[in-house]
């Protein structure tokens, strides 16, 4: 019986990535560069190449595609601060792109490919409302009916219980190891999420089979 592939575009440290490996899947992740932070890195085979430049007929064989696209530009509008407030509309075509991939993975298949999203609360005014949310992490895509239950006091990441990953801001605006690192860790996927999403489209006739 073959794996299912899952596709992870801005795969940063794998989150998704880490959970669809140890629930059956191959992975193939794609991001702008490698994330690399001491012991924490990508865990599956990794394509450096900008997620503008994909094209979805490649993904046709895939059972899932899950995708977190950069969410700084939405997470400091949303901040509390008149020059925030005051910034023209953030460039929507990172989030945009990923469902422009389903929709040309889709016609190259010849059947339906889900595609889940994930992004900040922020973000909601300029790209519409999300469908569900773990916690501070918001879905677009095929989000389940059924979800597991929300979390509402924080993000447990690496032993440290972060609050509001719409902050990710604060910490990003300096390039060193230290903070890129910390906004890696912020962004990287809860695992209860990533293990739903996985058994939620595991292909049915390989359940079947097995």
């Amino acid at each position: 019986m073959t794996r299912p592939l899952a596709i992870d575009l801005f795969c940063g440290l794998g989150g998704w990535t880490s959970v669809l490996l140890a629930e059956g899947y191959d992975v193939i992740g794609f991001d702008i560069e490698r994330h690399v932070y001491g012991e924490h890195r990508y865990p599956a085979q990794l394509v450096i190449q900008d997620v503008l430049t994909l094209h979805g007929s490649q993904f046709r064989d895939a059972a899932l595609i899950v995708a977190s696209p950069p969410c700084q530009a939405y997470s400091y509008r949303a901040m509390p601060w008149k020059r925030a407030k005051a910034l023209p509309p953030p460039d929507n075509s990172l989030f945009d792109a990923c469902f422009r991939i389903q929709r040309e993975a889709i016609e190259a298949a010849g059947h339906h490919i889900p595609l889940v999203v994930e992004n900040v609360r922020g973000a909601q005014p300029w790209v519409g409302r999300a469908r569900w949310n773990f916690g501070s992490f918001y879905l677009w895509g095929d989000v389940p009916a059924l979800m597991p239950l929300r979390m509402t006091d924080g993000i447990k990441q690496g032993g440290t219980w972060w609050h509001d990953p719409d902050s990710i801001s604060r910490i990003s605006g300096s390039g060193s190891p230290a903070r890129r690192m910390g906004s890696a860790m912020i962004a990287k996927i809860p695992e209860p999420l990533s293990r739903h999403i996985a058994a939620t489209y595991w292909p049915r006739e390989q359940s079947a089979a097995a």
